[in-house]
C-alpha cells in the first residue's frame, strides 16, 4: 500500500507559501507516493486546486482529513497544538520548526510520536545543497530587501543623464555577506547603485568585489587573519573593533539605502546600526531590516512594521521570501522533495528513514518519542 504524503494550508499569520507545488506534486507521484492537498493551501502561492488534481493530487477539504492518515506531513511553518493533535503517532514531519525560539514545538511532536525533521538544520555539506532552505529562501529575501528600498525611496537607483541635468546614483550599503548578502548586492548593481559592502570575514572581500561592490573594513592585519580554518570570524580585539566602527559610522553618513543582513543561530540578532547612526544619515534614506523577526539589527526596527524615525525609513517586514510567494514556494518546495526522496526507497514507495546519514541525523529534531538534536537537549 502506497505511503500518504499530505500537504496542509499553512496557518500561520502571513504565511503566504506552500510546502509542495504541483512540480513537486508530480515527482512525488512518480516516487509511487499519493498526496494529499488541503482545499486552498496553494492558493496564496497562485497554485489552484485544479493544478495539483492536474498533476495527480487528491483534494480533501479540510485539515483534519490531510493530516489524520498522513504518513508524511510537509509544511512551511512548524505545526501548532492543534495540529499536532491531528498528526498520527510514527508519521514523519519536515517543516522550518524554528527550533531555538519555539522550545514547545519539538516537545509536544516527540510526546505525540512524531518523527520531526527541522529544515534549518540541514547540514551545510554539498550533498544537501538541494536541500538547503535557509540558502534558497535568503536569496529571495536579499533581492527582494532592495526591491521594496527601491520602491519606497523616493528617489531614481541608477544615474541617469537628462537634458535637464543629471541625477546621480543612489548609494547601497549591505551589511553581511552571506547568502542574501550576496543577492542584494548583485540586485542592487543591476538596478544601477553605486554598492559598498562590509562583514567580518575576510574571505567575503573578493565575493563583493566580483559583484561590482566596494568592500568596507579596516585592512590591517589582524583583519586578514580573522577568520578560522572552517571559515567562520573571530572575535577582533578592542582596537580594531572602534576602528572598524569609525569606518562604518562615517560610511554610513553617506548611504542612501542601507540594507541589513546578520542572524546569529538562537540568539538575539546583533546591532550593526545605532541609533546615533540613524541620526546621522540622510533624510528620505532607508534601513530595510532583515532581522527584524530576530529583534533587528537597529533597535528601531518595529518587526512587521515601516516606521519613519529622525527623517529615515526602516522597514521591517517579516517573511521576506513570502513577499515573493510563487518563486519562494517552488524553491522550499523542491528543497523538501530532495529532501524527502532521501527516505522514501525508489523500489517500494515506503519510508526507510536511515538515522546514521548525516542529513537525516543533523536535521532530526525528534525520533521515537524522544527530542534527540543535540542541540535541543535539556
Amino acid at each position: 500500500m502506497a505511503i500518504t504524503i499530505a500537504i496542509p494550508k499553512e496557518r500561520r499569520a502571513g504565511e503566504t507559501r506552500v510546502a509542495a507545488t504541483p512540480e513537486t506534486t508530480k515527482k512525488f507521484k512518480a516516487l509511487g507516493v499519493d498526496v494529499v492537498v488541503e482545499a486552498g493551501a496553494g492558493s496564496a502561492a497562485r497554485f489552484s486546486d485544479a493544478d495539483y488534481e492536474a498533476a495527480g493530487a487528491r483534494i480533501v477539504a479540510g485539515e483534519a482529513e490531510a493530516l489524520n492518515a498522513a504518513d508524511i506531513v510537509l509544511k512551511v511553518r512548524g505545526p501548532g497544538a492543534e495540529e499536532i493533535a491531528m498528526l498520527k503517532s510514527g508519521a514523519v514531519l519536515a517543516s522550518l520548526l524554528a527550533p531555538y525560539t519555539d522550545k514547545e514545538t519539538p516537545a509536544a511532536l516527540a510526546a505525540a510520536g512524531v518523527d520531526a525533521f527541522a529544515m534549518e538544520f540541514i547540514p551545510r555539506i554539498s550533498r544537501a545543497q538541494a536541500m538547503d532552505v535557509l540558502s534558497s529562501q535568503a536569496n529571495l529575501a536579499g533581492y527582494k530587501a532592495v526591491i521594496d528600498a527601491a520602491a519606497q525611496f523616493g528617489r531614481a537607483m541608477p544615474m541617469m543623464m537628462t537634458a535637464a541635468g543629471t541625477i546621480a546614483p543612489a548609494r547601497v550599503l549591505i551589511m553581511g555577506v552571506g547568502v542574501a548578502g550576496l543577492q542584494a548586492i548583485a540586485t542592487a548593481k543591476r538596478l544601477g547603485a553605486i554598492v559598498s559592502a562590509t562583514d567580518v570575514r575576510p574571505a567575503t572581500k573578493e565575493q563583493v568585489e566580483s559583484l561590482g561592490g566596494t568592500f568596507v573594513a579596516v585592512m590591517d592585519d589582524e583583519f586578514k587573519n580573522a577568520q578560522t580554518a572552517a571559515g567562520y570570524a573571530k572575535e577582533m580585539s578592542a582596537e580594531y573593533q572602534a576602528k572598524q566602527a569609525a569606518l562604518i559610522a562615517e560610511t554610513i553618513k553617506k548611504q542612501d539605502i542601507i540594507i541589513t543582513t546578520a542572524l546569529i543561530p538562537g540568539r538575539k540578532a546583533p546591532v550593526l546600526v545605532s541609533e546615533e547612526m540613524v541620526k546621522t544619515m540622510k533624510p528620505g534614506s532607508i534601513i530595510v531590516d532583515l532581522a527584524a523577526e530576530a529583534g533587528g539589527n537597529c533597535p528601531l526596527t518595529k518587526p512587521g512594521e515601516v516606521t519613519e524615525i529622525h527623517g529615515v525609513t526602516l522597514m521591517g517586514h517579516l517573511n521576506l521570501p513570502g513577499r515573493l510567494a510563487v518563486d519562494a514556494s517552488s524553491l522550499y518546495a523542491r528543497n523538501l522533495f530532495n529532501f524527502v526522496s532521501l527516505f522514501v526507497d525508489k523500489k517500494t514507495g515506503q519510508i526507510a528513514l536511515n538515522w546514521d546519514d548525516e542529513i537525516i541525523k543533523g536535521s532530526g529534531v525528534t525520533r521515537g518519542g524522544q527530542v534527540v538534536h543535540p542541540a535541543l537537549k535539556a
